[in-house]
């Protein structure tokens, strides 16, 4: 990498000499586990080292609890990048790289439902429970148009939404679905998905070189195998690395 650019990328980037990295702990696709010392752990974590490495700086993990709040920290010199769901609204601050991977989102419907296809759920009368501010919650607001959007503050807190106010669908990603269908004797996945949650790198909409930078590092990381590789390593079921673009 030619000096000037690296000297501008770690200005943009590492303005402390240090690459601070946020990190939404609810996705527990991208954070699987905990380091000895309390670390996040996965596959989320790993991208952002191999960032950090590339550019010559030190790492540190920013922890938030969900990406709402990740996304809301954004331009308060909290983090540098932040591994999240790309989505508009947030790039009103944030730029994104292209996905590094996805995950589906789908909805649960409970036994004897006679809801049996994705474009079913949006019809008066169904209630949609789902946890606030999660990347497909921003695509569910956009979209639908006759359902109920109910909410819940935690993806377990929108099963129990759901379970105990007898609800007519959760919306949630599918490994996670996956899981809670078999809490709920009689309950179906439907078929498809509503939408594909993009997770990706971001930084502040003022950083173009670094935003470029990180579009180059996403595209080559998808491309060398090196995504997929994280994934294997990391035992995750339900992620999928991005097809590349085009545009990058």
């Amino acid at each position: 990498m030619p000096e000037q650019l690296l000297k501008v990328l770690l200005k943009e980037l590492a303005p402390t000499g240090v690459l601070r990295a946020g990190i939404n702990l609810s996705n527990y696709l991208l954070v699987t586990g905990k380091s000895p010392s309390g670390e996040p752990v996965g596959v989320a974590p790993d991208m952002a080292r191999a960032i950090a490495e590339r550019l010559g700086v030190p790492l540190k993990l920013v922890p938030f609890e969900t990406p709402g709040e990740l996304a809301d920290a954004a331009g308060n010199n909290v983090w540098d990048i932040g591994l999240i769901g790309a989505e508009p609204a947030r790039a009103k601050k944030i730029t994104f790289s292209p996905a590094y991977v996805e995950i589906e989102a789908t909805y649960l419907v409970p036994a004897g439902s006679p809801l049996q296809t994705i474009e079913e759920v949006d019809r008066p009368g169904v209630r949609i429970a789902l946890m606030a501010r999660s990347a497909y919650d921003l695509w569910l607001v956009r979209h639908i148009k006759h359902a109920q959007l109910v909410y819940a503050d935690s993806g377990d807190a929108a099963f129990d939404l759901f379970v105990n106010e007898k609800l007519e669908a959760l919306a949630s990603l599918r490994p996670g679905l996956l899981i809670d269908v078999n809490k709920l004797p009689g309950a179906r996945i439907l078929e498809g998905q509503f939408t594909a949650v993009q997770q990706a790198v971001g930084t502040s909409n003022a950083n173009a070189a670094g935003a470029a930078f990180l579009r180059r590092f996403v595209e080559e990381s998808k491309t060398s195998g090196f995504v997929a590789n994280l994934i294997a390593h990391h035992q995750v079921r339900g992620l999928s690395v991005a097809p590349p673009c085009q545009a990058a």
